[in-house]
């Protein structure tokens, strides 16, 4: 598959093709997925899967930024950013930290790990499209609840970065490192509540 810089065309295959390009690439890695492969998971010919994605890096930032842009759907969907902010910074916490812990969100980051130094710009626009897009989120309820008077930051982007990492301590570098793939619940809330209390404490407004 030849490597480009196109958009893909849309088509009422395309979700089948993103759908087939997943499980290949979750199950095979970047350098492993074949074209013949991802085009029989995903039940299409090779000449319709070359017509959506003629380059093989765009197909698996698809694949990616779908799964990305499908979790900050579910937190604008489900968070009620009119619960009181530590309620609020929990639930989102609850989201990231089993996004990180997924077998989809750790398979796809030790991806573009493994091959950021041959395609830096894969990781690049993964770190756009996945870590970028949820500090935005984050950005967007910090100024919520400092005009609310629930909180007081006076740099509210490194605020956001401080959340996230909070979000992934212990946890993270036990899944780098292949420590542990799989995380009890006990665990993650260990670390998200953990997470909450202490941005509360830096930041949170005392009554």
């Amino acid at each position: 598959m030849p490597d480009g810089a196109t958009e893909p065309k849309k088509g009422r295959k395309l979700d089948q093709v993103l759908e087939g390009a997943r499980q290949v690439f979750m199950s095979d890695g970047y350098e492993g997925a074949s074209v013949d492969d991802i085009a029989r998971a995903a039940g299409v010919s090779k000449a319709t899967l070359y017509s959506y994605f003629p380059d093989k890096k765009l197909l698996f930032m698809q694949v990616a930024k779908m799964a990305c842009h499908r979790q900050a759907r579910h937190v604008i969907e489900t968070v009620d950013f009119n619960a009181p902010a530590a309620v609020v910074l929990r639930n989102i916490a609850t989201e990231m930290v089993d996004f990180i812990t997924s077998e989809f969100g750790t398979r796809v980051f030790r991806i573009c790990v493994a091959e950021s130094s041959r395609f830096p710009e894969l990781a690049r626009e993964f770190y756009e499209s996945a870590p970028m897009l949820l500090r935005a989120r984050v950005v967007d309820f910090l100024h919520i609840a400092m005009e609310r008077g629930e909180l007081q930051i006076d740099d509210v982007v490194l605020a956001a970065d401080q959340f996230h990492e909070l979000c992934k301590a212990d946890l993270f570098l036990r899944m780098v490192f292949s420590m542990s793939d799989n995380f009890t619940r006990a665990e993650r809330d260990r670390v998200i509540n953990g997470a909450v209390e202490m941005f509360m404490a830096r930041y949170g407004v005392k009554a």
